[in-house]
Parts: structure tokens; sequence; C-alpha cells
């Protein structure tokens, strides 16, 4: 198999092996080294002998993916203040047009998500990752995973459970998420806090990752009182030429704020029965680089 071929099979699987990666570390950089390294696998191979190029890539990415999974494990564990996943821009509207594709991979990158799938061990973050994001048979999952068939599904039945009975509810409409966070800014930069507290839910609740390097809670806010009150006063801090842009971020309208170009903060809105439920903020510097202009 000439170079270019095998550089051609690699390119044409790269964004779905990315889209795994990512899924199963929750860092761009992190998923961006599985999928080189699973390139640097793939050009050393003998590809005459592969018979599924795409299973071979398939089956080093997850594995890939697991082994950095248990590595960083404990680099959590010793984070400062919560840990959220490092946000990344995503457009998938452009690449799924089919609606219930787009709500699937939405439901399956979103920070909230992301957040619970880090409760699952390894193996059952992969099958679920690749059963319920991608939706890969059983069969296949197996033999990526080196297990039985019969135990995939046990880990799989798990893993669902397990995430249906604690990710937070969704708006399916992106038309009406994508104008409940443009009033949510305007509420936010205006001052208002009877309008920021008509548009977060009672219940709301905020998760602000600083990893020590910024300022941020260091722990959970809970209520639309306690999040409205602190969301007031971030939009009163001063920002040296502060730039605000609403983008898709992990699946769903979002906000980026930049200070003198420099991205400074991510915001990502979890909405449902029109109203905000959870605010999400990524203020470490270190989870913001994607977004550099």
């Amino acid at each position: 198999m000439a170079t270019d071929t095998a550089t051609d099979v690699f390119e044409a699987h790269r964004s779905v092996l990315t889209g795994v990666a990512y899924r199963m570390l929750g860092r761009v950089a992190d998923a961006e080294d599985v999928v080189q390294e699973t390139w640097l696998r793939w050009s050393g191979t003998d590809r005459e002998q592969v018979r599924d190029p795409r299973a071979f890539l398939m089956r080093v990415t997850t594995r890939l993916a697991i082994d950095r999974l248990r590595q960083i494990t404990s680099r959590r564990e010793s984070y400062v203040g919560p840990w959220l996943p490092e946000p990344m821009a995503t457009d998938l509207g452009r690449t799924t047009p089919d609606a219930a594709e787009r709500a699937l991979l939405a439901e399956t990158v979103s920070l909230a998500v992301l957040v619970v799938l880090e409760s699952l061990s390894p193996l059952e973050r992969a099958v679920f990752v690749l059963r319920e994001a991608f939706g890969f048979p059983y069969g296949e999952i197996a033999e990526t995973l080196d297990r039985s068939e019969a135990a995939v599904r046990q880990l799989s039945g798990r893993a669902r459970r397990h995430v249906e009975e604690r990710k937070p509810r969704f708006e399916v409409d992106p038309r009406q998420r994508q104008e409940l966070t443009e009033k949510f800014l305007a509420a936010s930069t205006s001052g208002d806090i009877e309008q920021l507290l008509a548009l977060l839910a009672p219940d709301a609740r905020l998760v602000g990752d600083s990893g020590g390097k910024a300022k941020a809670p260091l722990r959970v806010l809970e209520t639309a009182d306690k999040v409205g009150r602190f969301l007031l006063g971030v939009a009163q801090r001063p920002i040296e030429e502060p730039e605000l842009v609403i983008t898709e971020i992990n699946g769903g309208p979002g906000l980026v704020i930049f200070s003198r170009g420099v991205p400074d903060a991510v915001m990502s809105l979890d909405v449902a029965d029109g109203r905000v439920q959870s605010v999400y903020i990524v203020h470490n510097p270190d989870k913001l680089a994607a977004f550099a202009r």
C-alpha cells in the first residue's frame, strides 16, 4: 500500500478517531496525542495484512485512550477546585445534518455528560462511547476491547444506566437553546438581576473550572440567587479589550470571552423547560488554547 494511500485511509477516519478519543479523555490535547500515536502505529504496520483498516484504527485508538485514561486519573484527584472537560468548538449542524444524529452526538459530547462519564471505569466509558455515541455493534466493540460480546453487553447496560441516572436533561431544539443563550448573555452583561433570575431554574447550579490558575469558585454554586449574583460579579470584572463570541461549544450554544484577542473564559449552558439548569465556566488557561485566534 503506497504512503499516500495509507495517509488517505487514515485521514478518512481521523474525525471519528478524534471523536472517540476526546469523549474518552475529555481533553483535546490528550485526544490529539492518542490519534497521533495511532497514526504512528498505522504507518509502521504491514498494512497488506490488515483486512479492515477502520477496525484496526478504532481498536488502536480505543486501547490507547483506555491506557491514557488510567494514567491521567490520578492527576485529576489533585486538581484544584471542580474539574471540567476541556471545551471544544464543534459544528454539528454542518457536519451532521440529520436531526436525530445531531442530537445524539451533541448529547454525548456535552460538558455535562462528559463529567458523568468521569465516574465510569475506563472499560465502561469505552463501551458507552463506542455504542451510544457512534453506534458500533456489540460484536465489533467486543473485538476492539478483546472481550466477549456478553461481557460488552453487560458493560454497556451498566454504563447506560449510570449515565441516564445522572445526566441532566437537555433542550433538544437548537434554536430555543440559542435564543435562551442570547437572552442569558444580555441579562448578565446588562446587570439585570431580575431578568437573569427569571432565566435560571430555581435549583440552577454553576460549575467553575480554573485549576487554581484563575479566579473561579472552588465549590459548585447552587440555587438561582447564588448563581445569578456570581455571574453579575463576573460581568463587572474589568477585562482589557473584551470581546464576546457566541459559538457552538460541545454540541450546543456557548460563549467565548476574549481579552485583547486571547481567550479568557468559555461558558456553556444546560437548558431544559425553557430555563438554564446548569452553567459551566472554564477559566483555566491551559484548557482554552484551542480557542486562540
